[in-house]
């Protein structure tokens, strides 16, 4: 669904780029992935028609999420969710939106050691299904997994979640144009799995998301809208 960022009902209020951009791991070919989330006006919201989930401009390669989804999977340890809210490049930040980025780290839980590690070796286990099957390793999202484990690695051991690749950016670009072999890739991926599962055995993290504060964050949201109504 393409949309206008000053339509009413659709009030964006937070808009970040995330992907190879914001991971350090950019080239001259890269795409600007943007993403964010809008607050539907109370009218909206309360129809019979709804809030759409998502708005999209591919001409942007821009997603936005209606505001109820980024808590809600930012809770389950959603990468692409807690990746706009850590990301340094962003583009339009209101008020709320602030105090959400303000408040990230109370989706940091120990529940991500096993969001994100299962994420990781299922679409492994995929690949080789896949490759044994006689199809092409798909070496862009294989990169991605291996990063996703850095960003696992780098919540468990420094309590912050790190999206910029720095040393690992050669490496992680070589998977990505095919340049290591599956055995290699695989035996990468294993060695940053084990260090990822010694991490969260010792990591201070909580066990379990502040879901109490994302659910009065989202009340106070969705009241601003109402009390806007008779401003």
């Amino acid at each position: 669904m393409c949309f206008k960022a000053d339509n009413k009902q659709h009030k964006i209020i937070y808009r970040c780029i995330i992907g190879s951009q914001a991971y350090g791991l950019a080239t001259e070919d890269s795409d600007v992935d943007r993403r964010g989330f809008y607050l539907p006006s109370a009218e909206l919201h309360w129809s019979l028609d709804g809030a759409p989930a998502q708005l999209e401009d591919a001409g942007r390669q821009e997603c936005i999420w209606e505001i109820e989804k980024f808590p809600r999977l930012a809770l389950v340890a959603n990468p692409t969710i807690l990746e706009c809210l850590y990301t340094p490049l962003v583009e339009l930040e209101t008020e709320l939106a602030t105090e959400l980025r303000h408040e990230r780290q109370r989706f940091l839980s120990a529940r991500l050691g096993q969001t994100f590690s299962g994420y990781a070796r299922s679409q492994f286990e995929r690949f080789a299904r896949r490759r044994v099957a006689g199809h092409a390793i798909k070496w862009k999202e294989a990169m991605h997994l291996l990063r996703i484990l850095l960003v696992g690695i780098s919540v468990a051991e420094q309590g912050e979640l790190g999206l910029e690749t720095g040393a690992w950016r050669d490496e992680l670009l070589a998977v990505k144009r095919g340049e290591r072999s599956w055995e290699e890739v695989d035996a990468l991926r294993r060695q940053l799995e084990q260090r990822f599962q010694t991490a969260f055995a010792t990591a201070a993290l909580p066990a379990k998301p502040d879901s109490a504060w994302a659910n009065a964050y989202l009340i106070r949201a969705r009241r601003s809208m109402v009390e806007s109504r008779h401003a």
